[in-house]
């Protein structure tokens, strides 16, 4: 899931490539006001709504239990995305150079593989939760503080993975080495430079598999088990009391919004792993005078993952709104009281055992 490519691959492409090209592969006023348009587009959406998710989350402490926590760590992994990689990316796409400094060109790859690692570690965290209360609910349950650890440990090991990021991404004159039919200018652009091709694939192969196919393969293995003790639960309480069905009917809720922000990582982040993975085993197989234009779709609709989180956990539910309404008002010293949904959006069982009654009749789940 980088965002620059290896000093060698890119000078085999360039001495393959006719030199008569470079106006028709530059990018069109139209394109190029498109990418301005989504990048922006993309970055507020996602700055903004997690931002009001991880401060409606930390604000209010009814709020702060495991699953929530873990959500909240995915958005903070977002808004470091577009903090930072959003616009290094658009400003270095459109100018065709790098005009950052060195310090930028090594930590911007380096913060990406951070974030990206974080949220598919959070999303794993996440699973495995809803794994442990409903298919295992009389069993070991998962503490607020273990959540907290759990999170600095993603965070450590996530550093520690995007390390050779921060070691191999360099500023350099990409065609000092190549005797060009053309002038060039003396215009940087921030590169890989890695020991060798070897190296590069061994470690981009390492990181599609253990940062995006395993942990997606354990996410559906965990949500699998959900959904059928589920739906086997559902037979039985078809039978039993009117509380214990609504119950169940909230944690398949709840479970299938979980689920549909994985579906919805897997699949933004998808193109980009594709075509970064060909361009490392074959990068002959991409259009030299579409590489941008590809690599620019592919990274844009990798970047769209950052707003999947507020839009399918925060925007569409109500608890949420209503949470983000009250400490508006509040904000406003409009004192009003909102009515929440009986069942919370946060660590949901289907056990009897897990849940209490509070006095106004609605279901408290502590983990």
């Amino acid at each position: 899931m980088e965002l620059h490519h290896n000093t060698n691959h890119n000078q085999a492409l360039w001495k393959e490539i006719p030199w008569d090209f470079t106006d028709e592969c530059s990018l069109s006023v139209s394109g190029t006001t498109f990418l301005i348009i989504a990048y922006s587009a993309v970055m507020a959406v996602g700055l903004i709504g997690n931002s009001c998710l991880v401060f409606v989350i930390t604000r209010h402490k009814e709020m702060r239990n495991v699953t929530n926590i873990f959500i909240a760590n995915l958005s903070c992994s977002d808004i470091l995305m577009c903090i930072v990689c959003l616009p290094v990316t658009i400003i270095y796409t459109l100018m065709d150079r790098w005009i950052l400094g060195d310090v930028l060109c090594k930590l911007t790859p380096f913060i990406e593989c951070i974030s990206v690692t974080v949220s598919i570690f959070s999303l794993v965290l996440i699973a495995m939760e809803r794994y442990q209360l409903i298919v295992h609910p009389t069993g070991w349950k998962p503490m607020v503080g273990q959540s907290y650890m759990a999170v600095a440990v993603t965070w450590i090991v996530a550093c520690l993975i995007s390390v050779p990021f921060f070691s191999y991404s360099v500023l350099t004159l990409p065609f000092q080495n190549l005797s060009l039919p053309f002038s060039v200018g003396d215009h940087f652009v921030c590169m890989e430079r890695w020991p060798s091709v070897q190296e590069r694939r061994a470690y981009t192969t390492s990181l599609l598999v253990f940062q995006y196919l395993l942990p997606l393969a354990l996410i559906m293995i965990c949500y699998l088990h959900v959904y059928l003790r589920l739906r086997r639960r559902k037979d039985m309480v078809e039978r039993g009391r009117n509380t214990t069905q609504k119950k169940t009917k909230g944690a398949t809720r709840i479970n299938a919004m979980l689920f549909s922000i994985v579906v919805a990582f897997a699949l933004s982040w998808l193109p980009l792993n594709v075509f970064n993975t060909v361009f490392d085993w074959n990068h002959e197989a991409i259009p030299s005078c579409g590489h941008d234009v590809i690599f620019s779709a592919c990274h844009l609709t990798a970047m769209a993952s950052t707003c999947v989180n507020p839009i399918i956990y925060g925007f569409l539910n109500s608890n949420f709104q209503k949470q983000v309404k009250s400490t508006l008002l509040r904000c406003r010293c409009w004192g009003v009281t909102e009515s929440y949904e009986s069942v919370p959006l946060s660590t949901v069982s289907t056990e009897v055992t897990k849940g209490s009654i509070l006095s106004n009749g609605s279901m408290s789940i502590n983990t």
